[in-house]
């Protein structure tokens, strides 16, 4: 891709992006410029991925093709009031932040700007993201196309409808989370097991990480592969009984309801 990619802002999301991006190889180190509150912050992401890097948000606007802004939320209103007059005109805006709608950023900008509105999460960080992105009218199909590719460069990407947006960061944003707790409570279960725990932490990261990889490449339900695994009488079936006991699923979705929640108290300021 031929593309200066910015960044306003250098947290750990917008870190795990640069990772990625450079993982792939999508672009160079010297196409991604960036810009950071501290000199602290600024050597440290130049040490460790050697991307040019700046204290002036302006001048990361003036250059980027493809612009993140990876500011928290609170803070998107005033970046954009900085740097309004000195993004191009085809230049994409691409927002990492729950809660920060097209309209508000188009409102803000007080002009029709490219705008990419996107939910990514952590795993970016080692290519296997999810993202969910939409779009407004500005942006051409070719640019999604370009857009896409450069998010599947550190994972997948899925196009969705702006009106669900409020519930990615529960599906896919933020249930990462989710899942290190599982790994860790597998993990303790196996200690307690007598199983040491560095092998403990390995054996349920790596069964999570195949599982979800089933799904993913045999296109099979997940209850016909959670059907799979359970034999008759056997000491899998026994387990899944105990998890439906104590309300394994629906204790799942009520978290998501209250995550999804959130991000809408979040979206509407």
């Amino acid at each position: 891709m031929n593309k200066t990619i910015g960044f306003i802002g250098c947290g750990k999301m917008a870190q795990a992006i640069i990772q990625g991006i450079l993982s792939s190889e999508i672009v160079r180190a010297e196409q991604i410029i960036v810009s950071a509150n501290t000199n602290e912050t600024l050597t440290v992401v130049e040490n460790k991925y050697s991307v040019k890097t700046t204290l002036d948000n302006r001048e990361v606007a003036s250059k980027a093709d493809l612009l993140f802004l990876a500011v928290k939320p609170n803070l998107y209103a005033e970046i954009i009031k900085e740097i309004a007059d000195n993004v191009k005109g085809e230049t994409i805006i691409i927002t990492i932040a729950a809660g920060i709608s097209l309209s508000f950023i188009e409102s803000n900008f007080g002009k029709a700007v490219k705008t990419v509105r996107s939910m990514p999460n952590t795993p970016s960080l080692v290519g296997e993201g999810m993202s969910a992105l939409c779009v407004n009218d500005q942006v051409t199909s070719e640019e999604v196309t370009e857009v896409i590719s450069l998010f599947e460069g550190f994972g997948r990407a899925e196009v969705v409808e702006e009106k669900l947006m409020d519930a990615i960061p529960a599906v896919s944003g933020s249930s990462p989370a989710y899942a290190y707790m599982f790994i860790e409570a597998l993990a303790d279960g196996a200690v307690m097991q007598g199983i040491p725990r560095n092998q403990a932490y390995k054996l349920a990261s790596q069964a999570l990480l195949g599982a979800a990889k089933m799904v993913l490449e045999t296109g099979l339900h997940p209850g016909e592969l959670k059907d799979n695994v359970c034999t008759p009488g056997g000491a899998t079936i026994q387990a899944v009984a105990t998890l439906e006991k104590y309300n394994f699923r629906s204790s799942i979705i009520s978290a998501m309801e209250s995550c999804t929640k959130k991000s809408k108290e979040l979206s509407q300021g």
